[in-house]
């Protein structure tokens, strides 16, 4: 793919500034280092906190079209036409809570690994928040907007950028940019503003270490 096809993030120009060495990955411009190395990057981030531009990666809502305005049967709606595609428990999801599962195709094999989110307020219920997999997204989509039925919208945000910051010192690095963060706990997410704009925040992630 040439450099002109590539995709960006809302990070890209302050990557460059940073000095990153930018590669192409699942269509994006990306930075696989700077200027000190995987090495001390991974080092660092396994004993203190790295940050992490993922917006590359596939959110989006999963929303009623026609909600009720019952949240209780507005959830149930919503977790009804996702559950077929997925494996687990969507119905019993709490509100705040992440559950991570499988994309399956029609006979049950696996698609993709994705993030399943239940918002928290009276007002979202019947809406879903998802994230999959960068190499896979458009095909993700694809399969989701075909097998949850035509009273139910996939909105992309592809237009917002996803931030990790993973680490032992995570909650010490976010909390004081976003104070609720430190109120979470693993695998929940709860609406926050940094700097005036609405945040979507949630503790969880793939390092094996805290993060959001």
């Amino acid at each position: 793919m040439s450099d002109q096809a590539l995709k960006s993030t809302p990070l890209t120009a302050a990557h460059r500034a940073a000095g990153a060495r930018m590669v192409a990955f699942a269509g994006y411009e990306m930075p696989v280092q700077y200027a000190d190395g995987v090495l001390k990057e991974h080092l660092w981030t396994r004993e203190h906190a790295g940050l992490f531009d993922v917006s590359h990666m596939g959110p989006a809502f999963l929303s009623l079209k026609t909600p009720s305005g019952d949240p209780k049967a507005d959830h149930a709606a919503i977790a009804a036409a996702l559950e077929p595609l997925v494996c687990g428990d969507f119905a019993g999801l709490k509100r705040g809570q992440l559950r991570y599962t499988l994309l399956l195709n029609e006979l049950g094999g696996i698609c993709d690994d994705l993030m399943v989110g239940r918002p928290v307020s009276d007002a979202a219920q019947g809406t879903l928040s998802l994230v999959v997999n960068a190499g896979t997204k458009d095909a993700d989509f694809t399969r989701i907007e075909a097998g949850v039925g035509p009273d139910v919208a996939l909105t992309r945000a592809d237009d917002r950028a996803l931030i990790a910051v993973q680490g032992p010192e995570a909650e010490a690095v976010l909390a004081p940019l976003i104070p609720r963060a430190a109120d979470l706990t693993f695998m929940t997410m709860a609406p926050s503003e940094f700097e005036a704009a609405a945040v979507l925040v949630s503790r969880s992630g793939y390092t094996g270490e805290d993060g959001f």
